[in-house]
This record gives structure tokens, sequence and C-alpha cells, in this order.
């Protein structure tokens, strides 16, 4: 077992599960993610505890994609680093953060891209930035549209309930490996994830019944 793996296994007992119980975290889909194989998570962003929830809950391990202050603050950075986790500069063109995520990928790990690039304060999900598109393309791999919903309500004082729902992978054959390419691949995965946290509103106001499927 390799360190990331590792650390994984751990991480899962004594994070995953408090995130999961104080959250009353449920996941819907895991079937469509793949068992093995370089994929790309792309998630919308609402809250701090959807890392811990969608690490808890994959049935993959995450190479989550983080900005640069987290991963080069001291003891925090060796920690998420020790986690496989990779730091990125918002804002601005970082080319060794993009290979580093083709790397993950291209090594048949899952790769963890929150879409927006930062947290939606509003509550709703809000517009997908090119990176998912540009590694799935590259790489030839699949993303998978991840939705979270009940993290924009959540607070240590109210544990409200919060779910996951990990869409049917999506594949971007015969796309051009270029800007034309990652604006259509990033406005179908956008359309994804509207989709899913738009389902899952309405899972919540059904009491969030178990077994349901996400919509395609």
């Amino acid at each position: 077992m390799n360190s990331h793996r590792f650390a994984w296994a751990t991480g899962r007992i004594y994070m995953g599960g408090p995130a999961r119980l104080i959250s009353r975290a449920r996941a819907y889909g895991r079937e469509n993610v793949p068992a093995s194989g370089g994929l790309v998570y792309a998630i919308n962003h609402f809250s701090w505890i959807d890392i811990p929830i969608v690490g808890g809950l994959s049935p993959r391990d995450v190479h989550f994609v983080a900005k640069t202050e987290a991963t080069s603050f001291p003891v925090l950075g060796a920690f998420l680093e020790w986690h496989g986790t990779i730091g990125i500069r918002r804002g601005e063109s970082d080319r060794d953060a993009v290979r580093a995520m083709r790397a993950a990928a291209h090594g048949g790990n899952a790769v963890g891209l929150f879409v927006e690039g930062t947290r939606q304060r509003s509550g709703v999900p809000g517009v997908a930035q090119p990176g998912a598109a540009m590694v799935a393309l590259q790489e030839d791999v699949p993303v998978v549209p991840v939705g979270i919903y009940g993290t924009q309500f959540w607070k240590p004082t109210n544990f409200a309930p919060c779910s996951i729902a990990f869409g049917q992978p999506i594949r971007f054959e015969g796309l051009p490996k270029g800007g034309r390419g990652y604006k259509e691949a990033t406005a179908e995965i956008e359309r994804r994830i509207h989709a899913l946290v738009t389902w899952l509103a309405e899972v919540h106001a059904e009491g969030r019944p178990r077994g349901l499927k996400p919509p395609v």
C-alpha cells in the first residue's frame, strides 16, 4: 500500500466518519463511478465540509485540487500532500498544476475538481471553469459529474442533512483538444451538475428516500 492509499484508508475513519455523521450525509449513484482507471470528478462547491463528505462517500480515493494557500501552509500542506492533493494558483494559468492533474489522471487516479473554482455563497451552483474538461480531453478519461446539496445550509450548530449524487460518466470523444472542445465539454459538465443539484433538492423535499438513481 503506497502512502496516498494509506492516508485515505486511515482518513476515511478519523475524518470521513465524523463528517458523514455530523452532516447526515447520503450518497446516490455510487455505482456510476468506474471502479478503476483515471477519471475526473467535476463537483460543485458550497462549503468546506464538501471535501470530507465527497472524500468519505466516494468509492474511489480522490486527488483533490486545492488552492496553493492551503497546500503551502505549514503542516496542513504536508497533510494534504500525503492525501495526494494538487495545489493550484487560483485566478491565473497554472501549467504545473495542470500537468499534475493530467499525471494523476493518466496514472489511473480520480482527480477531484470543484469546477466553479471557489465556494458559491449564493447557495446555487455557479459557472463551471474548463479545468475538468481540459484534463478529461487531454488524457482521454471520463468525467463523473458530482452534485452536492444541503451543505449550503449546514452549520456546526444545526447538522443540516447533506447529500451528493454521482452522475453517469461522460466521455468527450470527437471533441478537439483545444479551446472549442474545452468550451463544449465544460458546458455539458455544467449542465449535468446543475441537473444533479436540482434533482437532489427534489429528493430532499421528499425526505431523501434511499435507493434512487440520479438522472442522466
